[in-house]
């Protein structure tokens, strides 16, 4: 039976509230730890978020699996906590494996006791993947707002004190390499040479024997034509004929994998009357498709002069959402992967964020602080960069919030001018670069390449990254305060 965290402690396992942490230690991983203590020892807190862990249970065969029988799977508090590590200390399943083995203080957080284990309380490196996959965006913005709350409950004065927030987008990095068609076209025809070969082997189908070789043949093909560079000559019959050899070499390779396609093309029809599954022919389709596109394209460019739209280019055929985003930064000139909106406030809280898919600023801004306003009423003012403006998203900002800091691009009109020169305006401006400090501890925290795959993938893992960076930050405060409690009788007995 799946539970959140076992009902009874077993002999010699320390209760969670009990564990001490060094308050000395500055790095990450007490602040993370005394995060996620407090969640456990605050009812309120832990009731609401236990509440929510319970929705997550691994897929049965029609839906969700029922968590009164079948194997146990490990307790929802223990991938909670596995969770924030991974995120909030950027690392990756390895050192993640690792530290759930071997590290003391961590293991008592998970609810282990220091002596007379077995070896059911070790945990496979498996096992941390596929339980941290059950993780979905909606569960992790669920409980990102219990432990915003959590933190509001700490740091404000009442209930109802205003929140003024910080609103900016990045972009977090998909794990792929730098796309070009002729590189593109070769991840295609290897991964269709290497899934039809493998079923080709299994099923006894003659054909693709001398798959490897093929693709050393291709792969040779592919080198040349990365080495194939134009002309930089004032020669005009130089250029003309190294043009033509760089065409020769782009024929050449082409050739060879359309000779590739086509043979995968006749496998196919002789594998339907094989028992293969059909998402097996569905991924065969799709890299078929990837190939094909890739070869037009090709010969559109070098062959015919062409210019190939930017919205026909795919830039990557393993993430496909990776986008090609030019933000204009210095030293940075393009960066491949999906811009994140978030949004922070005064007490550097991560309140709302969305993956913006095919979108820009200005379309994000509206529903974003729709979303962040309905979870949060008590937002009071919102500043924003030139990149968020239009006229529409300042009226529409208006009659949401009662302050909205968005500066207009292009020339002002007096009305404009005299709304922008506001002390309270000007003031708040100011204080929107303190966003920054915000992405900056979202990369360092895993932010800054997702290496995980796929779109539900890369939705998870933002929003794992922004509930860890929440949990540490409410570690952060809980310390403090606990510091200052400390200080204060030495105060007064000095």
């Amino acid at each position: 039976m799946r539970q959140v965290i076992p009902p009874q402690l077993r002999l010699g396992e320390l209760d969670i509230a009990a564990i001490e942490l060094d308050p000395k230690s500055r790095d990450d991983i007490p602040q993370l730890l005394r995060g996620l203590q407090y969640i456990y020892v605050t009812p309120e807190v832990r009731e609401r978020v236990f509440a929510i862990l319970e929705d997550i249970v691994p897929e049965g065969v029609a839906g969700k699996a029922d968590t009164g029988t079948g194997r146990p799977g490990m307790d929802q508090w223990k991938i909670l906590v596995l969770g924030a590590l991974r995120l909030g200390l950027n690392t990756d399943y390895d050192r993640l494996h690792e530290l759930a083995n071997e590290h003391k203080t961590i293991r008592r957080m998970l609810g282990h006791p220091g002596w007379a284990e077995n070896d059911s309380d070790r945990y496979e490196l498996q096992t941390l993947k596929d339980n941290l996959r059950l993780f979905t965006p909606e569960i992790l913005e669920r409980i990102n707002l219990e432990v915003v709350r959590a933190g509001h409950t700490l740091v404000k004065k009442s209930p109802d004190a205003p929140l003024h927030v910080r609103v900016d987008s990045f972009v977090v990095e998909t794990d792929v390499h730098f796309p070009t068609d002729i590189g593109l076209l070769w991840d295609a025809v290897r991964v269709l040479v290497g899934i039809v070969a493998g079923l080709c082997e299994d099923l006894n189908v003659a054909g693709w024997r001398q798959s490897a070789h093929l693709l050393r043949q291709l792969k040779k093909l592919y080198r040349q034509v990365q080495k194939a560079k134009h002309s930089t000559s004032k020669d005009p019959d130089r250029r003309a004929a190294k043009r033509e050899d760089v065409r020769a070499a782009h024929r050449a390779y082409l050739e060879r994998a359309e000779a590739l396609l086509a043979q995968v093309r006749q496998t196919r029809v002789h594998l339907l009357l094989c028992p293969v599954p059909d998402w097996v022919l569905a991924q065969i389709d799709l890299f078929l498709s990837d190939g094909e596109r890739q070869i037009d394209q090709i010969r559109r460019r070098v062959l015919c002069g062409q210019t190939i739209p930017h919205d026909e280019k795919v830039f990557s055929i393993f993430q496909r959402h990776t986008q090609w985003v030019s933000k204009g930064k210095a030293g940075v000139p393009v960066e491949l992967g999906l811009p994140v909106a978030v949004v922070e406030d005064q007490y550097r809280f991560i309140l709302a964020h969305q993956v913006m898919e095919k979108t820009s600023d200005d379309q994000v801004a509206v529903p974003l602080m729709e979303r962040a306003h309905a979870a949060f009423p008590e937002i009071a003012a919102a500043s924003f960069d030139k990149g968020f403006h239009s006229p529409a998203n300042q009226s529409k900002l208006a009659e949401l919030l009662p302050l909205v800091v968005l500066p207009k691009k292009g020339k002002l009109s007096e009305s404009e001018r005299a709304r922008e020169n506001d002390p309270e305006f000007v003031r708040l401006r100011r204080q929107h670069s303190a966003v920054e400090s915000a992405i900056n501890a979202l990369e360092a925290h895993g932010l800054d390449r997702c290496p995980d795959h796929g779109i539900d993938g890369f939705k998870r893992y933002v929003g794992l990254a922004v509930l860890a960076r929440n949990i540490q930050r409410l570690g952060v405060i809980v310390r403090e305060q606990e510091a200052a409690r400390h200080r204060a009788p030495d105060r007064q007995a000095a």
